[in-house]
């Protein structure tokens, strides 16, 4: 019998509309300001037919998942419903907007990038998630689950094509683009042919949004996700209706969905070259835009694109999944894990570490005047204001990270807490033929192409399926980037960001292989757990907003007076306004979750 228990559920997670930093560009100056979408937590539960076993995804309109969010999401869920939902069944991914509200970290690098560690940023995110794996257990009933593929195109390029180059040739030519164009969706129904949900796997950086963008947005992959749950729950508003679309990311560490690509600011002359610098300005003139000739006319196209393909993919589903879910997890520290790379020969991962090429950004989000792509040199200037921070790095850290030169070591550096997590998960879950690997951070493409491949590898051995190997990225906790080793060589930003050293895909690639054996062979009660991640009293976080004053309604006023009406009538093309009588959204975000700051009614009488 191929009939699960399936449920599906959905949520707002929406944070706060101002003054807050945004997540993702790291950008001091992009603060909230305003609303262009709301942000939703979309939540599926499928479970054996007997009910014993069962596996919870989530993917939520944020940056990506923190270890703080995860693991007060577990705890909530542990609080009502036991050991139902646990690390090891439940996945919590980011869609990886730029465009949330920051503040729901615990260590030391990201806080000071968002401006701190915000209590009700933090809590809109774990309670739209809870909420929505609420409605999802609610709602479960049974079904079925088709899987399908195809290629999506015109909708992302490679954005460090010069690294891509640097993996053999060899393994290149069995690929016909140096981007993953695949998207894999998940189609489910109940038995009366109901529409449940779906999820779609693409790998795309959702930064059709950029970095001087002030509005709240789900970017590209919540519009496409707008757009088929608009068409699924006719007459319902956004954010209603029982149909739940999930666009989750993927492998998307070097995809941009900028279609233009690089072109310098000043004159309009491309900047695609391994540095991704301009004759003047530097990297920080270095920008792909597209499709679009704005910002929302991208975001639109693109996450049109990627709707579009989903839909005929999910109309055509024809291939039924069996009923056996599986999962497995375990806690890893990242930071001394011996690689075996051969019959001779290992190596081992590194403390946490970033380089200088780091501080460059990327042509999505561009970074400092003074840095540039493919640094493999250190600056004494630098080093010395680095050291004075953080402390100078070890020798054996250097050695370790080499090619990298180290410009923040953040794996020697604790105070007032860690600068980056070392305690990660690793995890994969089964849905008959179906294989989920989440992933803590953003792989390149190649490096998602041999993660799927050992996963597959491990898991065709023992079922003799066609296993269908999904890389859910931005999961569980947030460790930046993952290069190939070849890639490393670069030091472009994507290698800069792999924080734990040139081996760390071989340790992906055989932990990952540990977890699929372990399925494979019916053994995973037999994985060791690994150490325990930390879990920061909140005191030893900090906080750099401001305290949200009191709101006033100015002179003769009240909240809602109409200060400037609208016209008796408009013509088509012409903007209409209203100016009235507020508050900070800040004052605000506790009960608006599920409501709305504006209202537009129509007059009947």
């Amino acid at each position: 019998m191929k009939n699960l228990l399936i449920g599906a559920g959905r949520a707002d997670c929406t944070g706060f509309l101002a003054d807050v930093p945004l997540m993702g560009y790291a950008s001091g100056d992009q603060t909230a300001g305003g609303l262009h979408t709301r942000q939703y937590s979309r939540a599926f539960i499928v479970a054996q037919p007997d009910n014993s076993k069962r596996v919870v995804f989530v993917s939520a309109d944020i940056g990506m998942m923190s270890q703080r969010v995860r693991l007060e999401v577990i705890d909530k869920l542990k609080t009502k419903y036991g050991d139902l939902y646990r690390q090891d069944n439940v996945v919590l991914s980011g869609t990886h907007t730029h465009s949330g509200p920051a503040g729901f970290f615990q260590y030391t690098i990201f806080m000071l990038t968002s401006g701190g560690f915000h209590r009700q940023v933090t809590d809109a995110i774990v309670n739209g998630i809870v909420k929505s794996i609420d409605i999802a257990h609610t709602n479960l009933r049974r079904g079925k689950v088709y899987v399908n593929r195809g290629t999506v195109e015109d909708s992302h390029i490679n954005r460090s094509p010069s690294s891509y180059l640097r993996n053999p040739e060899s393994e290149r030519a069995r690929y016909p683009d140096n981007t993953d164009k695949d998207m894999v969706i998940a189609k489910m129904v109940d038995l009366d042919g109901k529409d449940i949900g779906l999820i779609s796997w693409f790998a795309v950086h959702a930064v059709s949004m950029p970095n001087t963008n002030h509005l709240i947005s789900s970017d590209n992959l919540g519009y496409a996700s707008y757009l088929f749950e608009l068409e699924k729950n006719k007459g319902f508003l956004p954010g209603e209706g029982s149909f739940v679309a999930a666009f989750a990311s993927s492998n998307l560490g070097d995809v941009t969905p900028n279609t233009r690509g690089p072109h310098c600011t000043n004159t309009g002359l491309s900047c695609e070259n391994p540095t991704s610098t301009c004759p003047e300005g530097g990297v920080m003139t270095c920008i792909a835009t597209g499709p679009g000739e704005n910002v929302f006319e991208s975001t639109r196209i693109i996450g049109e694109n990627i709707f579009l393909r989903a839909k005929n993919l999910y109309e055509e589903a024809s291939k039924q999944i069996e009923s056996n879910v599986n999962s497995a997890h375990q806690w890893v520290n990242m930071s001394s894990v011996i690689v075996k790379l051969n019959d001779t020969h290992s190596a081992s991962t590194c403390k946490p570490a970033l380089g200088y090429s780091f501080a460059a950004g990327t042509i999505d989000g561009p970074g400092l005047i003074n840095f540039t792509h493919g640094m493999t040199e250190g600056d004494p200037m630098w080093d010395e204001l680095a050291a004075a921070l953080l402390g100078t790095p070890s020798n054996e850290t250097i050695e370790c990270h080499q090619p990298k030169p180290i410009l923040l070591n953040t794996g020697e550096a604790i105070s007032p807490v860690p600068w980056h997590p070392t305690i990660i998960d690793v995890q994969i879950i089964t849905i008959g033929s179906l294989a989920i690997v989440p992933v803590p951070g953003e792989f390149t493409t190649m490096s998602g192409r041999r993660l799927r491949e050992a996963v597959k590898q491990e898991l065709d051995l023992s079922n003799s399926m066609n296993t269908d190997v999904v890389i859910s990225g931005l999961s569980n906790v947030y460790t930046h980037y993952v290069a190939t080793f070849e890639e490393y060589q670069a030091q472009r930003y994507e290698a800069a960001s792999t924080i734990y050293g040139p081996h760390t895909l071989s340790a992906y690639l055989q932990l990952y292989r540990g977890l699929a054996k372990a399925i494979a062979e019916n053994t995973v009660g037999e994985l060791p757990k690994g150490p325990q991640p930390p879990f920061f009293n909140e005191s030893e976080l900090f906080s750099f907003l401001g305290t949200v004053l009191p709101d006033k309604a100015p002179g003769n006023t009240t909240f809602g007076d109409v200060l400037e009406e609208v016209n008796p009538q408009y013509l088509a093309g012409e903007v209409a306004s209203v100016t009235f009588v507020a508050g900070n959204p800040r004052n605000s975000v506790t009960y608006m979750a599920e409501d709305t700051y504006l209202k537009v009614e129509k007059y009947e009488s």
